[in-house]
């Protein structure tokens, strides 16, 4: 039994998915003619109080889109060093929006209201360039899935529209703060001017994100996908394994966060594991002890099965999904007593 621990991205579709996935109409998206295209963004939409949404292949390419949209070439973006849209997204802020991005040092990927004003320049200055956009990462994937108090989110958004600035959350694990916090998807879509989505992390299905907003801001989003080649034309199938996601897959997740936790447990009693990161939800970071043979240890674990990586270093990561089940759990934890 391989116990695939390396991302919440490598689950396959269900059978229950693939059956909603071959029976889906089709149509040609770009023309907005796609009946479950259109379907997957109104329930999205309506679940978040937004009027719009636009489906696209990738978070990557929901946040970039978002980006471009926000800023003018020379704005600046406020974020998180951690953040995905800095860490994984190639360079895109530059490449694709010719922004450039303030980073602060925030707690395990989330910052406050306080750091924010504090870097906010003057629009007045010359010498500095406009500080238009903010971006949060909810939950935060460097942070080890760490999630926001909803307090100070309010703060930082309330802070961001003093200043005139855009307020866009990067979600792409958003349902797992959502299951963790007890909180709903009407609330982010009442504090952040734009959301994006995915829909192929927690939620199981094999490809896709939203960027929701207002009616014009989609509009404008419509456009900045075509000239990033984001027209899927008859993309239904892959829409109607989203809107299953949406409607079958998110109370389960708190599945996920018991499974991340008791793999906490386990490797809080490793005696080379020096500090497990605070698991909040389905993902689980590990410090290892200076000395310890980190890439002999990963390399071992695979040979038996357990598939994970590191992320420094002296960090390894492994991710629950709905892959992972209550008997890879006990397996993994008999492998992991053959180490100390």
């Amino acid at each position: 039994m391989t116990i695939d621990l390396r991302s919440d991205t490598v689950t396959k579709p269900s059978k229950d998915m693939l059956d909603a996935m071959h029976q889906a109409p089709v149509g040609d998206d770009v023309f907005q003619e796609d009946p479950s295209i259109n379907a997957l963004e109104a329930f999205a939409s309506t679940m978040f109080g937004k009027e719009n949404a636009l489906f696209c292949p990738s978070g990557t390419m929901t946040n970039q889109i978002a980006i471009r949209c926000h800023t003018q070439p020379g704005d600046e973006v406020i974020c998180d060093e951690l953040s995905h849209i800095y860490q994984y997204e190639g360079g895109g802020i530059a490449s694709n929006s010719g922004a450039s991005v303030k980073l602060l040092q925030g707690d395990r990927g989330r910052i406050t209201a306080s750091m924010v004003e504090a870097v906010i320049h003057n629009p007045d200055d010359i010498h500095k360039p406009l500080s238009r956009l903010v971006v949060l990462e909810n939950t935060a994937n460097r942070g080890g899935g760490s999630c926001y108090a909803f307090n100070d989110i309010i703060e930082i958004g309330t802070v961001a529209r003093q200043h005139g600035l855009s307020f866009h959350i990067d979600g792409a694990r958003l349902f797992n703060a959502l299951v963790a916090k007890g909180e709903t998807a009407l609330q982010y879509g009442e504090a952040f001017d734009t959301i994006s989505i995915c829909l192929s992390k927690g939620l199981g299905a094999p490809v896709g994100s939203l960027l929701l907003g207002d009616a014009h801001f989609i509009k404008k989003a419509r456009r900045i996908r075509k000239v990033f080649g984001g027209g899927m034309r008859q993309a239904g199938s892959l829409a109607a394994a989203g809107l299953y996601a949406l409607q079958h897959n998110i109370e389960r997740l708190d599945t996920d966060h018991a499974h991340a936790k008791a793999i906490e447990a386990m490797l809080k009693e490793k005696s080379f594991v020096k500090e497990v990161v605070p698991v909040e939800t389905n993902i689980v970071i590990a410090e290892c002890k200076p000395d310890f043979n980190l890439p002999g240890f990963i390399s071992s674990m695979n040979d038996k099965g357990v598939l994970f990586f590191a992320i420094s270093p002296t960090r390894f990561r492994m991710v629950t999904h709905l892959d992972i089940h209550a008997d890879m759990i006990n397996q993994l934890e008999d492998i992991l007593k053959q180490y100390n």
